[in-house]
C-alpha cells in the first residue's frame, strides 16, 4: 500500500500545483539560476551580434541605399565622432536581445509552469512559439515596406536651388538618426504584433473577455491612432500603416480569445466532471 501511495499520481488541479509547491528559498534559488542563464544568453548574445554588427548594419541601410539611388543621388551616411561605434553598440545590444529572446522566454517559462495546471502548461507553449513569429513579420513588414516609403518621401522633400528659392534642401542623414529610426519602428510594429498574445493570455487568465473588446472597439481604435501618431516618424503613411494594422491585429484578438474563452469552459467541465 506504502508503494502504491508513493507513485500515485495527483487526482485533481489543485492537488497537481500542491505537488509542485516548494520553500520560499528553494524557489529564490531557482530564480537565481534562472536569472543566470538568461544573463549570459544575452552577454553572448551581445557578443555575436558585435561581431557581426557592421554586416547587420549594412543590411539595416539597404532601404536607404535603393530610395537614394532611384532618386539620383549618391547615398551617403554621416556620423560623427564615435557615433558609429556607439551604434554598433546599441545595434547589438537590440540584436542580442532578440537572438537570446527563446532562451529568456523559455528560462521564464520554467520558473512559472510549476505554479500552472497541466492544461495551463499546455497552452502557453503554442503562444510562446508564435511570439517571434510574430515579431518578425511585424519587422520585416517595416523592413520591407515602411522603411523604404519613409525614405523615398524624405529624398521627395529635397530641392535645388532655383526652385523656389536661392536656397538648395539637402537630405544629410546620420548613422545613429536612420539607425533610432530603423529600430524604432521595428520595435513600435514587432510588440504591436504582439496583441493577439498578450489578450488571450490575460483571457486564458480570466482578466477580459471578448465581448469587453468588442464593446470598447471604438475607444481602442482612438487609442491605437493616438499610439501610432507617438510611434511612427510624422508622415501619415506610416501612421496609417501601423494604425491599421494594429486594428487587424485587434480583431484577430478578439476572435482568439473566444477560443481561448471556449477552450477554458470546456477544460473547466472536464475538471468539475472528475472530481464530480
Amino acid at each position: 500500500m506504502s508503494g502504491e501511495n508513493a507513485t500515485k499520481k495527483p487526482e485533481t488541479e489543485d492537488d497537481e500545483v500542491q505537488a509542485s509547491a516548494a520553500p520560499l528559498l528553494d524557489h529564490l534559488v531557482e530564480l537565481r539560476q534562472r536569472l543566470i542563464v538568461s544573463v549570459c544568453a544575452l552577454a553572448v548574445a551581445f557578443v555575436i551580434c558585435f561581431i557581426f554588427s557592421i554586416p547587420l548594419y549594412e543590411f539595416l541601410v539597404i532601404p536607404f541605399e535603393r530610395a537614394v539611388t532611384e532618386a539620383g543621388v549618391e547615398p551617403t551616411l554621416y556620423f560623427a565622432p564615435l557615433e558609429f561605434f556607439f551604434t554598433r553598440v546599441r545595434l547589438s545590444a537590440l540584436g542580442a536581445i532578440a537572438l537570446a529572446f527563446p532562451i529568456v522566454a523559455y528560462e521564464i517559462y520554467k520558473f512559472i509552469a510549476p505554479g500552472l495546471y497541466r492544461r495551463e502548461r499546455r497552452a502557453a507553449l503554442p503562444f510562446l512559439a508564435a511570439m517571434p513569429v510574430l515579431f518578425t513579420t511585424g519587422a520585416a513588414l517595416v523592413y520591407f515596406v515602411l522603411m523604404p516609403f519613409v525614405m523615398r518621401f524624405a529624398v521627395g522633400m529635397e530641392r535645388d536651388a532655383g526652385t523656389g528659392t536661392g536656397v538648395s534642401i539637402e537630405l544629410l542623414t546620420r548613422v545613429g538618426d536612420y539607425l533610432s529610426l530603423m529600430t524604432t519602428l521595428i520595435m513600435a510594429f514587432g510588440f504591436a504584433f504582439q496583441l493577439p498574445v498578450f489578450f488571450t493570455l490575460l483571457a486564458s487568465a480570466g482578466l477580459i473577455t471578448s465581448k469587453f473588446l468588442t464593446k470598447n472597439r471604438r475607444v481602442a481604435i482612438v487609442v491605437i491612432f493616438v499610439m501610432a501618431a507617438f510611434l511612427t516618424p510624422p508622415d501619415p503613411f506610416s501612421q496609417l500603416v501601423l494604425g491599421l494594422s494594429i486594428i487587424a491585429l485587434y480583431e484577430a484578438s478578439v476572435i482568439s480569445v473566444r477560443l481561448a474563452e471556449k477552450r477554458v469552459k470546456k477544460a473547466a467541465e472536464e475538471a468539475a466532471a472528475e472530481t464530480g
